[in-house]
């Protein structure tokens, strides 16, 4: 961890770096120094405001993980794992804790906008940081646009991309009212969404069509086919990391932190596996694989055919809340980044009344905007879930580091979270990690070019 540090008001050195922005040694290397994007003291003006609870903090890891991934990736998974679907689901989940631990340790010691980027950076060196932050506003960026089409597709198929364009605009708007408001809109959305699940759950379960032999593994579920779908099922469980990168508003950060992460895990994780087994007994592996719309076609062969509209409206509602945590997310990321200077620094600006990070959630804003208008992005699960895993590979090497007087977890759990990080990345489908080792090869390279010229400055 980086000791020391520059008084304000001194002159910095080969970096240009701002005269009025802390610098701290990056582990002693020597001509290596990295702008602190930990947070200001009470009271500058750039700070954001503590306003979110453990109730709060809760809901929005909730509105992040119960969206439009339960929607969405368990036929992707069910193609890939046959009946080893429930298998994948289990190890999709192991990873996620063991995740979720890290990542609830180390926000709770560094309590900053950033999440993995912060930790990498404070623990493993500038470049590890950055990769990790890297690795999360691309993958992120691409699922936000996906979720916008996601509703697009649902509410208006045949203007998906302009539905998809004002849903961003209408929520960074909401984000830019402030955090409190966000976290309200989140509890609408995540209890309509809750309540559509438990009509499906209780409406497959209450028919006819149940047969529990559909759960029995068969000789489809191989071992690589789980890998494949515990990464895709992944996809649906990363919000948890929205927790950690609203770290510096978040009241009381190393009690709330610690508990609302494994709190929102363990309620997403009974939810799901609730609806993958009531869809998996009225389908079976080959109808959930073939199902365009899982939870609707689970409705009508439950003979509820009624429910197809609400599950389509529960689709959009949740696609909706998942794009309202992601641009929060990434937003925050994007100030840290931004507070370092690896991206412009006018986006490390804070609103002075509404204590928000306007400029960043403009400009991702605008970015998933043109995203959304342009590009096909019904891939993005795989390439999101590769970003993903390598920024939690990140920050469980980062938890590693930490010692029992700094909440260190047990040596277990950032082993098998990084292990399993690794394992499920390079198991996704092959164009996901080529495409994502790709666009984190081309992030790499820009930060050795950014800092080979600062070093000729």
């Amino acid at each position: 961890m980086r000791t020391g540090g520059t008084p304000r008001g001194v002159q910095l050195g080969p970096l240009g770096c701002a005269p009025d922005r802390d610098v701290r040694s990056d582990h002693g290397r020597e001509g290596e120094t990295t702008v602190s994007s930990t947070p200001p003291s009470p009271g500058a003006p750039d700070e954001l405001a503590r306003r979110l609870g453990v109730p709060d903090a809760v809901l929005i890891g909730l509105g992040s993980m119960i969206g439009a991934g339960i929607f969405t990736a368990l036929a992707p998974a069910a193609r890939a794992a046959g009946s080893g679907l429930l298998l994948g689901l289990a190890l999709a989940a192991v990873v996620a804790y063991c995740n979720a631990t890290s990542s609830a340790r180390l926000a709770a010691r560094y309590p900053a906008s950033g999440g993995g980027y912060v930790y990498g950076r404070e623990r493993l060196g500038a470049f590890w940081g950055y990769l990790a932050g890297w690795a999360f506003v691309v993958g992120k960026t691409a699922s936000c646009a996906a979720m916008a089409l996601t509703v697009g597709a649902y509410v208006w198929p045949g203007q998906a991309r302009a539905v998809a364009v004002a849903a961003v605009l209408a929520l960074v708007a909401v984000n830019l009212a402030g955090v409190r408001r966000s976290a309200l809109l989140t509890r609408v959305i995540v209890a309509f969404v809750l309540a559509v699940l438990a009509a499906v759950v209780v409406a497959s379960l209450a028919s006819g069509a149940v047969d529990a032999d559909r759960l029995d593994l068969g000789a489809d579920a191989t071992g690589g086919g789980v890998l494949q779908a515990a990464g895709l099922l992944f996809f649906a469980f990363a919000g948890y990391a929205r927790i950690a990168t609203l770290g510096e508003e978040v009241t009381d950060p190393v009690r709330t932190i610690p508990r609302a992460i494994p709190l929102a895990l363990g309620i997403t994780l009974a939810v799901y596996a609730l609806v993958a087994v009531s869809v998996l007994l009225v389908l079976g592996p080959g109808g959930l694989a073939a199902a365009e719309a899982p939870l609707a076609e689970a409705a009508r062969a439950a003979g509820a055919g009624w429910l197809g509209p609400v599950v389509r409206v529960g689709a959009a509602v949740a696609a909706l809340g998942s794009l309202l945590a992601l641009v929060l997310g990434v937003s925050r990321t994007t100030l840290a980044l931004a507070r370092d200077r690896h991206l412009p620094h006018a986006l490390a600006a804070v609103h002075p009344r509404l204590r928000v990070p306007h400029r960043a959630e403009l400009a991702v804003g605008l970015v998933v905007a043109a995203a959304a208008a342009t590009t096909d992005l019904r891939g993005a699960i795989g390439f999101s879930s590769f970003g993903v895993l390598a920024y939690y590979a990140i920050a469980n090497a980062a938890a590693w580091t930490l010692t029992p007087a700094e909440g260190r977890p047990a040596r277990l759990v950032p082993v098998l979270g990084l292990a399993g990080c690794l394992v499920l990345a390079f198991a996704l489908p092959p164009t996901s990690v080529l495409t994502g080792a790709g666009v984190l090869l081309v992030g790499a390279a820009a930060y050795g070019i950014r800092r080979a010229g600062a070093r000729r400055r």
